[in-house]
């Protein structure tokens, strides 16, 4: 291993392929091997790769404590003093008792180890914090001989099971610490804690239908029950332990009838309680007498328990339902049709030919009941049940449980209006529908008009009077992937800060308070990166009561894996979004002039992105010459690759994930960077270098923005593709994303002052440049396997599967090492 490593950084350094890299460490060191000896050597490689990946990751997180400042900024230790020096706690205070941080696990994993060797990974952790180094060699021992590598596509309810690991072995531990460390900060007894949805989980697997069509209301069902058996078996394990301790007269007999009911829940037929709040009773029955007659002995355990039920409640995640607005479309399209042949109802066709408002008119003043409508068309019948289940998952799990329903690809305010009506003609009662419709606005294009759509909205009465029900608060979700992937980097981050801030105008309004939904992943390419600085640099002028954002793939067990890397990353998140609510952070504001500016910065960006995407090789390149096309067949998610299931590929049906993945692979990173020289070279020429250096130094959300992109280039090794640049089809289009990429980096270290890439990020920048090295012989092995590929002869044809192999399984170590590229 240590001379292959050798040998691919000193050969990428002068400029050789991947293919001759390869060719001459066989010829020196294994002279006379057979080509399936070499294939079986190199698929060996990957294997020990991938394990010390997994061992540098463990290094790393049991030195989380040493490596991050956990008193430091951003953490609640910090707001806490904060707080008190400027006499602020009873801001502070007041402000905890309305915010709202709901991190949104999703169904888009790519890394997710199986969980056999997650619970490998923990107790390694475990064993290097304690320097227990014989059993760190039996552990070691046992990664060599598991699987690391699912032997076949996970279902949705697959990837919940991988989920609930999660929340089961982390963010039950830690939401209730942060909040108790709040409460103890602020002298706020925990009975006497009024906020339950100061962090709610979200989630996304079992829920998530849009192009992902092994999701059905039958596993949404399914994946409900497992989230609520999770919790209980949670609560099951804390009772037990707590009556170890309420061994007191009246106090005993009422933890052993809690024990008792949660036992036969989780492990009989039994339901122990109808709601939450029966279960809290009983609780509360304890704690009195535990203060009455026991002198209030381990109320501190009672009291922890008791805010981890109202916290996570019967539920413990509450599941969202997302699809595409154009399923929406055929769906009323078939209900209409039918309807119509009864006369109930007029055509599609004639639906159509009227105006938009008087669609939704119409929609709204259908007067029929829809519950035991059945249709021949099953997918109709699906999307019926799926709505449906969400009204079952309120009656068994709580009305917290499931009472979101997303919708991709918004584009009208009838997309919304379709939803709504379909939801209240449904699961609609008296007092109105439990359900939050989102839209969710993804394209440049979409951002633009989502103010107009949502104020369209917003003046149709019915669903104004909805939103009243719905404490005047409308979610809004806003996706940097897709974003990203349409206009480029810079673009779609200067685009949904405009689109917020003019959405959080238009809401404002109309007395209403825009909720903003931010689907990011995991890199700077997705809306990754800092996000601690993101959500703190917004200002004032973008609604910033809750917080709600996706997380997902490495982001997952890289930032929430452990306990204190999850409380941790949670604190950076809460503490950003309760700064500018609690501080006058005057610095976090910018003016009408920086705004100009990164609006001309922005649509330089988008110039040279779409030169890029337009080219007629960029689709071509990315299928012919990057890993792009084998993600479906990793078995590492389960979803396609792309939204269309037709043949050839449009790069409009591309999926963000492995469009930034393919990148990612052959560390060429151009979703994180790309038109970021470019526009930035434009305004100096136009006499603009010291405003924009100036805007680096004032503004944080620049230095933000330059600070995620610099850690894209950090990422990037152009030297792995170098061949490319005489290749006769692609060779000019390598150049020019070459020249971007040295234009990128010239640029943002002029702007910043930095000497080097990620300069005032030593920690990170160390982290990435190992775990680069560490996967450099697989990044060479990969574009031998895809060079092969590409250029198969009658020679090298009967290899063909194995150099398919060859691709995806370094896919894994190289994805894994990056820990945030989904």
């Amino acid at each position: 291993m240590p001379l292959l490593q050798q040998y691919c950084e000193t050969g990428f350094e002068e400029g050789k392929s991947a293919t001759e890299i390869l060719n001459q460490f066989f010829q020196d060191f294994t002279p006379g091997s057979s080509q399936s000896e070499q294939f079986d050597l190199m698929f060996n490689f990957i294997q020990y790769v991938e394990r010390q990946v997994a061992l540098f990751d463990s290094i790393e997180d049991s030195a989380f404590e040493q490596i991050n400042d956990l008193t430091g900024r951003g953490t609640i230790t910090s707001l806490l003093l904060k707080a008190k020096y400027e006499n602020k706690e009873e801001a502070l205070a007041k402000s905890l008792e309305s915010f709202s941080l709901r991190p949104v696990l999703t169904a888009h994993p790519t890394q997710f180890y199986p969980g056999h060797v997650l619970g490998i990974l923990t107790d390694l952790e475990k064993s290097i914090r304690a320097n227990e180094f014989d059993h760190i060699n039996l552990l070691l021992q046992q990664l060599g001989k598991t699987g690391f590598i699912n032997d076949t596509k996970p279902t949705p309810y697959d990837e919940a099971i991988t989920l609930c690991w999660y929340l089961e072995n982390v963010f039950y531990h830690a939401i209730p610490e942060i909040i108790e460390k709040l409460a103890s900060g602020l002298d706020i007894p925990l009975s006497q804690w009024k906020n339950n949805r100061l962090m709610v989980i979200g989630f996304w697997p079992g829920g998530d239908r849009d192009g992902n069509p092994f999701v059905t209301s039958e596993i949404t069902l399914k994946v409900a029950a497992r989230l609520q058996e999770s919790i209980l078996k949670c609560y099951y394990r804390d009772v037990r332990a707590l009556r170890r301790r309420l061994t007191f007269k009246g106090v005993d007999k009422i933890m052993i009838d809690i024990e008792r009911k949660i036992y036969q829940w989780v492990f009989g037929t039994t339901k122990g309680y109808e709601q939450v709040d029966d279960l809290i009773t009983d609780l509360q029955s304890a704690r009195k007498h535990l203060v009455d007659s026991h002198d209030g002995l381990f109320l501190n355990l009672l009291d922890s328990f008791i805010l981890k039920v109202k916290q996570f409640g019967f539920y413990f995640a509450s599941l969202d339902v997302r699809q595409d607005s154009r399923k929406h479309d055929y769906v009323w399209s078939q209900i209409l049709n039918q309807l119509s042949q009864d006369g109930a109802t007029i055509s599609w066709v004639d639906f159509e030919k009227l105006r938009k408002d008087k669609q939704i008119e119409y929609l709204l003043g259908l007067n029929l009941s829809l519950n035991d409508f059945h249709s021949d068309d099953l997918f109709v019948n699906e999307t019926i049940q799926s709505i449906k289940a969400i009204a079952s998952i309120q009656k068994s799990n709580g009305k917290t449980g499931s009472h979101r329903y997303v919708i991709s690809n918004c584009q009208s305010a009838l997309h919304v209006i379709e939803v709504y009506t379909l939801a209240k003609l449904l699961i609609g009662t008296a007092d109105g529908l439990e359900l939050d419709v989102v839209p969710l606005f993804e394209t440049i294009s979409d951002l633009d008009h989502a103010p107009a759509i949502m104020e369209q909205l917003y003046q149709v009465d019915e669903y104004r009077q909805h939103l009243i029900q719905r404490s005047n608060h409308q979610t809004i979700m806003l996706g940097f992937s897709d974003g990203t992937k349409d206009g480029g980097y810079l673009r779609a981050n200067w685009s949904i800060f405009r689109a917020k801030e003019n959405l959080t105008a238009v809401s404002r309004k109309y007395d209403l308070k825009a909720i903003f939904f931010d689907g990011r992943g995991g890199p700077p390419a997705r809306g990754g990166g800092n996000t601690h600085d993101f959500y703190a640099s917004l200002g004032n002028t973008i609604e910033h009561e809750e917080m709600q954002i996706t997380v997902q793939g490495q982001t997952i067990s890289s930032n929430f894996g452990k306990v204190a890397s999850c409380k941790f990353n949670l604190e950076q998140l809460l503490s950003a979004g309760l700064e500018g609510a609690v501080f006058n952070l005057s610095q976090n504001q910018m003016t009408s002039e920086d705004k100009e500016l990164l609006d001309q910065l922005a649509d330089e960006g988008y110039k040279a992105y779409l030169g890029l995407k337009h080219h007629p090789e960029f689709v071509p390149y990315l299928e012919k010459v990057t890993p792009l096309s084998f993600f479906g067949d990793t078995n590492i998610g389960s979803r396609p690759v792309k939204r269309n299931a037709s043949d050839g590929l449009k790069f409009e049906d591309l999926r963000a994930i492995p469009f930034v993945g393919s990148w990612a692979m052959m560390k060429q990173n151009i979703p994180g960077f790309y038109g970021v020289g470019s526009a930035i070279k434009k305004l100096e020429g136009q006499g603009e270098e010291q405003r924009l250096k100036e805007l680096y130094k004032n503004s944080l959300f620049f230095r933000t923005l330059i600070g995620n992109s610099m850690m894209s280039l950090t990422k990037s090794y152009y030297n792995a593709t170098t061949y490319l640049s005489n290749d006769p089809e692609f060779g000019d289009f390598w150049k020019m994303m070459f020249a971007e990429y040295n234009l990128a980096i010239s640029q943002v270290l002029n702007i910043s002052g930095q000497s080097g890439l990620m300069e005032n990020s030593p920690n990170i920048r160390d982290s990435v440049r190992l775990r680069e090295q560490i996967v450099l012989p697989l990044i060479a092995i990969q574009q031998f396997a895809l060079m092969n590929i590409r250029n198969l002869t009658n020679e090298n044809k009967m290899y063909e599967v194995r150099y398919r192999k060859l691709i995806i399984r370094c896919m894994f170590g190289i994805i894994n090492a990056a820990r945030n590229s989904a």
